[in-house]
């Protein structure tokens, strides 16, 4: 079974977040870059299936600058076969419908089974590539998937739904988007860091994709980000001499200040 795998570099989350001068991004000069934690239930699972088959190719794709290489060489490391980085100055700033085209564009050209990619990125958090992505790939989609099942040319996903878990049957070829739970991501080994060096990753242009820069201008853009304003500090009430007045005054504070009740 050949499986294809999107992800995207992401700032860690342990990052402290600065906002660049522009107003608009993160100054990332001092972050920490990773693979997205959720791209990384994706990888795993997709790995899980071809050791499960005995055999197959699981190929990662990215859309991103060229330090984006490095999330690729660290899911090779993991064990992924090859690779295919999609390095363009036209994707700089693609809100995710064109991130979606280009990722069609290389799903045609791979010719994958299955596609997997995390239920989002951490950051923008917006859902819409693997819908998307299916969408344009023609193909049907699960999205958040808890567990995952495959059998011939069929498979079985569940999710957690509210209330519920929600189990779904698909044909083969599909798009699934992983959700935490899917499974234990394993950490790369020594042998697997080494090998990764050896990996090819194969370098595509916009052009190269058969597709029209012009078309792939953002229709979604980030107008401003802002840091949530600092919390206020709390307030101690020393009950002690009178705890009926400091009952009182917690209410009171709760009632006017805090408005909970």
């Amino acid at each position: 079974m050949k499986i294809a795998v999107a992800i995207k570099q992401v700032p860690d989350t342990e990052t402290k977040v600065v906002i660049a001068q522009d107003g608009r991004s993160i100054d990332e000069s001092n972050v920490t870059l990773v693979v997205n934690p959720y791209d990384e239930f994706a990888l795993e699972e997709a790995l899980r299936i071809k050791e499960a088959g005995g055999s197959g190719d699981v190929v990662v794709v990215t859309v991103g600058p060229e330090k984006a290489g490095q999330a690729l060489r660290t899911c090779l490391a993991a064990g992924a076969d090859r690779a295919v980085h999609v390095k363009d100055a036209a994707a700089d700033g693609a809100d995710s419908l064109a991130l979606s085209k280009i990722l069609a564009a290389v799903m045609k050209e791979i010719g994958p089974d299955l596609v997997l990619l995390g239920k989002y990125a951490i950051g923008a958090d917006n859902q819409l590539v693997g819908p998307m992505l299916a969408e344009l790939m023609g193909l049907p989609h699960v999205g958040v998937v808890t567990k995952l099942q495959i059998s011939g040319s069929s498979l079985i996903a569940e999710r957690e739904i509210e209330g519920a878990l929600e189990v779904l049957s698909s044909s083969i070829p599909c798009v699934i988007t992983a959700q935490k739970g899917l499974n234990e991501p394993r950490y790369a080994s020594l042998k697997g860091i080494m090998a990764a060096k050896r990996k090819p990753i194969e370098e595509r242009t916009v052009a190269s994709l058969g597709l029209d820069a012009a078309a792939l201008a953002p229709r979604l853009v980030w107008e401003k980000l802002e840091l949530p304003p600092r919390k206020a500090g709390g307030k101690i009430l020393r009950g002690e001499d009178d705890p009926a007045a400091a009952a009182r005054e917690l209410v009171r504070l709760l009632h006017e200040e805090a408005k909970v009740i």
